[in-house]
């Protein structure tokens, strides 16, 4: 451990790294999604981001207590169900695919459609109405392929966008579906030997920045207006994508 950060990182890494952290909570706080994503690609500029994703799944646990209050009248429950439904039925199959496939041909695929979506959303397309039981399973489906390759909030994220749905439903559906689906990941991790004693530490450490970035995300989710947190999404949707292109090639 080198000065906070079980990682081996130099200091100008560790405050970088702190700051990505800072800043993805913020986001998390404000829109319910997006802070794996962003910790796990700015971490790959100055570390290899594996040895962080057992942490990052109790991060978004830690983070889902901290935006509890009011969360279940806020969060779609049938929705969620749906979409859990279908993640749980793909997850098993899902890194067997990616493991044929490789992980980053999948990102690529994953990120380009997302990319498409949010341009064609910002243009003014949508499903026009709220999407049953059916298709709220096959977004889970979707969304559990994806989740192997670690942006499985991101196909939900964007099938919500899609649809006349109120800025604190949208949220909290997120929050209770990607807790639910990090608390289902929780064996796996363990089985396969990524979650370890050190990711104990490493969440220890990110904390404190988890809460701070949560409560001003948060502060600024009661301030905005719904046109302010569509645009935010399909902004934050945008730059997550491109960000997967990116890391996914280079």
């Amino acid at each position: 451990m080198a000065g906070g950060f079980p990682l081996g990182l130099d200091l100008w890494q560790q405050v970088y790294l702190a700051l990505c952290i800072l800043g993805a909570a913020w986001v998390r706080g404000y829109s319910g999604f997006g802070f794996s994503a962003l910790v796990v690609t700015s971490a790959a500029v100055v570390t290899d981001p594996v040895p962080l994703v057992a942490t990052l799944i109790m991060c978004e646990i830690l983070l889902s207590l901290g935006q509890a209050r009011g969360l279940r009248a806020q969060a779609d429950w049938r929705r969620v169900a749906g979409m859990l439904a279908g993640a749980t039925l793909v997850m098993p199959f899902s890194f067997a695919l990616l493991a044929r496939l490789g992980e980053d041909p999948a990102r690529i695929a994953i990120s380009a459609t997302v990319l498409v979506m949010c341009v064609a959303m910002a243009r003014g397309w949508s499903f026009g109405r709220n999407v049953g039981t059916a298709g709220n399973v096959v977004a889970g489906m979707v969304s559990g392929v994806a989740n192997g390759a670690a942006v499985g909030g991101l196909p939900v994220a964007v099938f919500l966008s899609g649809q006349p749905v109120a800025a604190p439903v949208f949220r909290g559906t997120m929050i209770a579906y990607l807790t639910l689906i990090c608390i289902i990941a929780l064996p796996s991790l363990w089985m396969t030997g990524l979650l370890r004693g050190s990711s104990f530490v490493l969440l220890a450490v990110m904390a404190p920045l988890m809460a701070l970035g949560l409560w001003i995300g948060g502060r600024r989710f009661i301030a905005s207006t719904p046109c302010d947190f569509r645009r935010f999404t399909l902004s934050l949707l945008g730059i997550l994508s491109v960000l997967g292109l990116l890391r996914s090639i280079w």
